[in-house]
């Protein structure tokens, strides 16, 4: 069975429009103030008292002091406990965090201190950290299934010798999304009672405390609140985890958030985030992603695999093969995971002591031209202890930019202007960020604008969910030919006077019953033999019978 995931989007439409609009007042709600912090020995440091992963100065580091930016994505493990693959997947990919959803049994079935114990073992084996969470809590006060943090902590404790040893491996994030939208100002003293109630219990991991408001602090009440949290700690070692979905749709509004707790020096990452629009707005996941880099913040997409809405699939039916375009972007786009993640040194990344850069990548081979991308291919690198990831470069003078990232010696660099000539170049990166020399160049002038020539297609259509006078539906769109498709624009035709109301994925225009959809930004390439997918609500009457027939840049496309 599908899960929805836990954000706002399963909140009222009408509660979110009303915390964009308090999101406003968040400067003045949550002015975040530095204090003196919690009390420590003469000449120790903060994180002091920590074994393992640990908080200093603002910092999440390992224990041998290393700075730690997580980098990874969640994993449903709750609901597809025999999903276990998904962990050596991702990591795979990049991936050197996963943070697993767990249930304490309140709303879920319990997972066993035996699961749990595998799970750690699983992360460990495929050298990933593991942020561990508690799922049922999601939406306390608005959400009547939910679980309290109180529960959730007693869970924990349950778990203790499960837990402990593991401090170098493991951040237990004690409840998911812990408050809804109702009287949110309530999750400050429970959540305080629950850090106290671990450290009372003896766990000296990384303890991670998410944002109520559906995660999403629209009302700043963790912004106002997050010294003292911070401060109830006694051993200093606890993290802030701020949701970033639909509330977070402007770059100011990302950049003002996460540099109030940096200036402020509390540690912050991004604890789920999504990019594809949907019927309540459409996140900035470009400005997250590129300012969790700059800033040197973690984040952890949502999520691999089995949303209800499976638009935020990162990969399609748990396949690391079938990425989705959330998922392209996410592991192989700009500041993606390929690009910036580092593994953790306690399973050898950032070894100190390798200092030997890889060889140079050959020259890149450009293929499969077009308006808007073009695919680059070229001979791997060699390195004395292994190449991890490819950075591709665009090189216009003296000047690089980094355009995209690739695990492996071929990506398609997407966003490009057509009839536009651009010079392209790949450096080599190892597991201790050594970055070798620049490959050789490439000059590709991209195609003339207009329709991509011998578009080849099929489209899938079905409907999701149905009520009295609406609908949701699902339409796939697949490339069957051999070369990528930049920039499309869908054109089908409804039968019943259906019209649409709210789409995602694509922006629709209808003129009677023809609706002409253009791709989004994050839709916009369609690689050989992969797809993209458009989700959409609509009105109809008594009857709602499919399209027949659609046209992809002009060309008809077969049905499926």
């Amino acid at each position: 069975m599908r899960r929805a995931r836990s954000t706002t989007r399963k909140s009222h439409v009408s509660m979110l429009l009303a915390g964009l609009a308090a999101f406003l007042g968040l400067v003045v709600l949550g002015a975040l103030v530095p204090t003196t912090a919690h009390a420590q020995l003469p000449g120790e440091s903060p994180g002091a008292l920590a074994t393992g992963l640990h908080i200093d100065d603002g910092r999440l580091l390992e224990g041998n002091g290393n700075d730690f930016v997580m980098r990874g994505v969640n994993h449903a493990h709750t609901w597809y406990p025999g999903e276990t693959q998904s962990l050596a997947d991702v990591k795979a990919l990049g991936a050197n965090t996963v943070r697993v959803v767990l249930s304490d049994g309140h709303r879920w079935s319990r997972n066993s201190p035996e699961d749990v114990a595998a799970v750690i073992a699983q992360c460990k084996a495929n050298r990933l950290i593991c942020v561990l969470e508690v799922h049922d809590t999601t939406g306390y006060g608005e959400d009547a299934a939910a679980g309290t943090l109180d529960h959730a902590a007693d869970y924990w404790i349950g778990l203790k010798s499960v837990l402990t040893g593991q401090e170098n491996y493991v951040i237990v994030n004690i409840g998911n999304e812990p408050w809804g939208n109702t009287d949110p100002a309530g999750w400050t003293d429970p959540t305080i009672a629950a850090v106290k109630k671990l450290r009372a219990a003896g766990f000296e991991h990384t303890i991670m405390v998410d944002a109520p408001n559906w995660g999403q602090d629209w009302q700043g009440v963790m912004r106002a609140n997050a010294q003292a949290v911070y401060d109830a700690d006694t051993t200093g070692n606890l993290i802030f985890s701020i949701h970033m979905y639909s509330v977070f749709d402007t770059a100011a509004e990302i950049t003002d958030y996460l540099n109030a707790f940096v200036d402020a020096g509390l540690p912050i990452l991004i604890g789920e985030f999504g990019g594809p629009a949907d019927q309540w707005g459409d996140p900035d996941e470009d400005t997250m992603m590129a300012t969790a880099q700059q800033l040197r913040l973690g984040y952890l997409a949502w999520s691999w695999s089995g949303n209800t809405d499976p638009i935020l699939d990162l990969a399609i039916g748990f396949d690391p093969t079938q990425l989705s375009s959330w998922g392209q972007r996410i592991f192989n786009g700009a500041n993606g995971i390929a690009q910036t993640s580092e593994e953790a040194t306690v399973y050898g990344g950032g070894n100190p002591g390798d200092t030997q850069a890889p060889t140079a990548p050959g020259t890149p081979r450009a293929s499969a031209v077009a308006a808007t991308s073009v695919t680059l291919t070229w001979t791997a690198a060699t390195d004395n202890v292994g190449v991890t990831a490819y950075d591709i470069v665009r090189v216009s003078g003296s000047t690089e930019t980094t355009v995209a990232a690739s695990t492996t010696n071929t990506t398609t660099v997407t966003g490009l202007t057509a009839n536009t000539a651009y010079t392209f170049a790949v450096h080599a990166r190892d597991a201790a960020g050594n970055r070798s020399p620049r490959s050789a160049t490439v000059n590709v002038t991209t195609a003339d604008g207009g329709s991509t020539p011998g578009t080849s297609c099929s489209v899938g259509y079905r409907v999701t969910n149905e009520w009295p006078g609406g609908f949701q539906g699902e339409i796939t769109v697949r490339n069957t030919g051999t070369s990528a498709i930049s920039g499309w624009k869908l054109v089908f035709a409804f039968a019943d006077g259906q019209t649409v109301s709210n789409m995602w994925g694509g922006t629709p225009t209808q003129s009677g019953a023809t609706v002409s959809v253009a791709n989004a930004s994050y839709t916009a390439t369609i690689p050989a033999s992969g797809s993209v997918t458009v989700g959409f609500t609509a009105n109809k009457g008594a009857v709602n019978a499919a399209p027949t027939a659609f046209t992809l840049n002009g060309a008809t496309c077969a049905t499926a």
